[in-house]
């Protein structure tokens, strides 16, 4: 996004998202995407040069590294052991899976180090015959290690006295080994020793600095270099996502690059990937799903058009009277799950509360606590250096320094060289809503291969999908909000299971996971 232009997109978070992280408390990934639209809208610290579509094509060129001779890669012999997790505070007894976690260090002069944590596939005994999935979160800022590891995809879920863990049976390590990145610098327990590196992050410098963790990591788990890898995530990783893929395809294809990525897919859910398709696709959602009137609707398309300045001004008054309206109506509901219970006592409790296969809305608090446990953080390798302030789920990316507006050339790029490309929308998501997404997929003028059909998981409807000839999937996940695997995880462990095998969702009821 060219952060002076003020887009539809920018004001409506501003303004509905103050509402969203008023309702959640500690659901910070609201928070997240609300700092960065504000400096969008404002202008703040940002690279206009971003916007244009050659400059998001050429987003594997950053600096002057020289990747290949780069004194940014670093000795990894004998630290994979010493990553090893024998086993986390409060692990539930009998759960036994190979876990590691720490720190990778991609820039050994500023003393920039990035927290990983991975658990290989259930199937230890071959886990490495099996793909490496690395997954991502967005915010951007928000914390792989909270949300995709502890609140989606990973083998534990924190209770709600937040000392004790407890078994998530659709962990995606049933069907890959699974790598989380606290990334960019500042997130989680990932830290600089140079305080510059703090206010400088961008989409930029987050795909570089990723390309060299993971360079790093394979080197520490050697038996992986030649495994099948594929890339997830959701919400702002729509754009990590993307730029680490095109940043490992550029230098796969360097003609005297020594380290080859077998790269051989993406998988992005509730994807930011194309503002304008965001920007109409949220309102029409809104206004399709009863929460705004018609006519506010209507208003803000006719009034609020910001990409014309003059037209604004000319009609603030209509414009600010929509939004206040839209304001009011969307306040007291969870934008992230239009129809899923608040959080209304986020206290820490003495007993953990009765299991539950859907996420508890104040799992962010749970989250929170067993993180800043000193066992906790002890057993994880993590916080090394004693940070000067509490693990967060997210931290304020204000000074974001570039952000393209689009991310489709890229995802084009990924079709016209036959790269695996599946994304994926719960469909009760208010924030990056399925309406969005399949704006986006329509700027990609494809043609349909299978039509638009249900998919079932358990004998039930998981959603729906519809295929494209030049190779792109595109899924819904019924009754999932933003975060589709805490809400829906037996259909989001088919979903990854269905894409990992490279075999369409199944359209009968009789297909079993």
């Amino acid at each position: 996004m060219a952060m002076g232009r003020e887009t539809w997109w920018a004001l409506f978070l501003l303004l509905f998202l103050v509402s969203v992280d008023e309702i959640h408390g500690s659901r910070r990934q609201g928070q997240a995407l609300r700092n960065l639209n504000k400096a969008k809208f404002w202008g703040v610290s940002v690279d206009k040069s971003s916007e244009t579509i050659s400059e998001v094509d050429n987003m594997a060129v950053f600096g002057d590294h020289d990747y290949d001779k780069s004194p940014y890669y670093y000795a990894q012999q004998g630290l994979k052991e010493e990553d090893r997790i024998e086993r986390l505070p409060g692990q539930p007894e009998g759960v036994s899976l190979s876990q590691y976690g720490g720190y990778v260090t991609v820039d050994k002069v500023a003393g920039r180090a990035f927290y990983y944590y991975f658990v290989e596939a259930q199937q230890s005994h071959y886990s490495h015959k099996l793909p490496l999935l690395l997954w991502l979160n967005g915010g951007p800022g928000c914390s792989s290690l909270a949300y995709g590891a502890m609140e989606e995809i990973g083998p534990f879920r924190v209770n709600s006295d937040g000392k004790t863990l407890h078994a998530n049976k659709y962990s995606w390590n049933y069907a890959a080994n699974v790598l989380f990145l606290e990334s960019p610098v500042g997130v989680g327990f990932s830290y600089s020793n140079k305080t510059s590196d703090y206010n400088s992050n961008g989409d930029r410098k987050t795909a570089s600095d990723n390309y060299v963790f993971l360079r790093n990591w394979l080197e520490r788990f050697s038996e992986y270099k030649t495994s099948d890898f594929y890339i997830a995530g959701e919400s702002y990783s729509g754009h990590y996502v993307p730029q680490l893929a095109h940043t490992i395809l550029h230098h796969n294809n360097q003609p005297n690059s020594t380290f080859f990525i077998n790269l051989k897919g993406i998988l992005i859910g509730n994807a930011v990937i194309n503002d304008e398709a965001d920007n109409r696709g949220s309102w029409d959602y809104l206004a399709s799903h009863a929460i705004i009137s018609d006519k506010a609707a209507h208003d803000i398309n006719k009034y609020c058009n910001f990409s014309d300045v003059a037209s604004f001004n000319k009609s603030k008054e209509y414009c600010q009277e929509a939004f206040e309206e839209t304001g009011n109506d969307t306040a007291s509901i969870d934008m992230y799950n239009i129809y899923a219970p608040r959080c209304l006592e986020s206290n820490l409790t003495s007993f953990p509360k009765p299991y539950s296969e859907v996420i508890d809305p104040c799992s962010d608090n749970y989250v929170y606590g067993y993180m800043n446990r000193a066992e906790a953080q002890e057993a994880l390798h993590a916080n090394v250096t004693k940070l000067t302030h509490d693990w967060q789920l997210c931290r304020s990316m204000s000074n974001w320094t570039d952000a393209p507006s689009t991310i489709l050339p890229l995802l084009q790029e990924f079709l016209n060289h036959g790269l695996r490309l599946w994304l994926y929308s719960g469909d009760v998501d208010g924030v990056v809503p399925v309406t969005a997404t399949k704006y986006s997929i329509e700027k990609l003028n494809l043609t349909v291969k299978t039509a638009w059909h249900p998919w079932f998981v358990n004998g039930e409807v998981g959603g729906y999908s519809e295929i494209y000839k030049e190779g792109l999937t595109f899924a819904t996940v019924r009754g999932a909000g933003h975060e589709v695997p805490s809400y829906q995880p037996a259909r989001a462990l088919a979903l990854v299971t269905c894409f990992l095998k490279g075999i369409p969702l199944p359209n009968t009821t009789t297909t079993a996971f």
